[in-house]
């Protein structure tokens, strides 16, 4: 599951990466991956009470891919960047929030609209194409209708994740890769002194209209957090009048993006966090842990994390009712401590 950071040149996406993932910037047009652990405070709580060898977290994959180009003031998305845009599974957005090199303010929210204009455009182009083949075949009757469904929405300058669509239609959707049905956050990238603001309101009401998530964030005071020890984060942000860095917020935000939970697993040996999709079953849940354990699935023993931190043990939820057996169908939720039995 890969998150694709995005935006117009000099937005700071790059910068933004950079203070996330900790590694250095590549030459620009080449596209760069880093895996972020998502921060969970469950899995630093069962380690509290387990004591394991290790602690594994989720994680998510950013990539960095090159930015829109800017020629004279206009944005152009060329086929290279629509290309990499569509390998990815969720977008941010990086908004610039500054000044520019020249001196001129941030248009935050005309670049969000200048940049959700250039989506839509291309994914009118991949209907129009498509359309025009389905001419001249027979059959596909329902791939027709739906496109000719939504291809209005997007000759009218809306995103297609304003749109209400059915799981069977957006499965026939998939290998469109539409852009615009992608889920997407918009960071406006701030100065320092203002990264304690609240989002403005026209940048909000911009997101709202293309149906995304909005946060401001500093990727410059995000680099300078994590240069520093642990120790003195504390009193930087302090300074800067926050009570926390802004990067555990975007990565649970990038990963609530992408329609992730975690179950649990808990143990002497390890406390891990295991990313599913929403609505994934047991026994598929099962395979995350190893293809053998979904293969010969016999049952799942549950627990809600909140039930066994309240009663303090697996022992205790037992006794008190708290432990279940889930079958196979059984749909995974967030938060659930989770113990396969099987056999092969």
């Amino acid at each position: 599951m890969k998150v694709g950071l995005t935006g117009f040149a000099g937005a700071g996406k790059t910068t933004v990466f950079t203070a996330l993932t900790g590694l250095a910037p590549r030459p620009e047009r080449t596209a760069q991956v880093g895996t972020i652990k998502v921060p969970d405070e469950r899995v630093d709580a069962l380690a509290n009470i387990f004591k394991p060898k290790k602690s594994t977290y989720a994680e998510v994959a950013f990539v960095d891919f090159p930015p829109a180009r800017d020629a004279a003031k206009r944005a152009v998305l060329d086929a290279e960047t629509i290309a990499a845009l569509r390998d990815a599974d969720a977008l941010v957005e990086v908004v610039r929030g500054f000044p520019d090199l020249t001196g001129a303010p941030a248009t935050a929210a005309e670049d969000v609209a200048g940049f959700a204009a250039e989506l839509v455009l291309a994914d009118l182009a991949v209907i129009e194409r498509r359309l025009e083949r389905l001419k001249k075949e027979k059959g596909n009757e329902r791939e027709k209708a739906l496109l000719e469904r939504i291809g209005p929405v997007l000759e009218g300058g809306k995103a297609l994740r304003n749109v209400e669509i059915a799981a069977e239609e957006r499965a026939m959707l998939a290998g469109f890769a539409f852009l615009t049905l992608r889920p997407l956050l918009i960071v406006l990238n701030v100065p320092e002194g203002e990264v304690a603001a609240a989002i403005p309101a026209d940048v909000a009401a911009q997101a709202k209209e293309e149906g995304a998530e909005a946060m401001v964030l500093s990727a410059r005071v995000e680099a300078e957090i994590a240069e520093l020890d642990a120790a003195d984060r504390a009193a930087f942000l302090a300074d800067l009048g926050l009570t926390a860095s802004a990067r555990d917020r975007f990565i649970r935000a990038s990963y609530a993006l992408l329609d992730l939970i975690s179950f649990l697993t808990a143990g002497e040996d390890e406390c891990r966090a295991w990313p599913i999709r929403r609505g994934t079953t047991a026994v598929k849940a099962a395979g995350k842990v190893h293809s053998d354990i979904e293969r010969g699935f016999i049952r799942a023993e549950v627990m809600a994390f909140d039930d066994f931190v309240r009663l303090g043990s697996e022992a205790k939820c037992r006794e008190a009712g708290k432990l279940r057996l889930e079958g196979k169908e059984y749909v995974v939720r967030d938060g659930d401590i989770t113990h396969f039995r099987f056999a092969v």
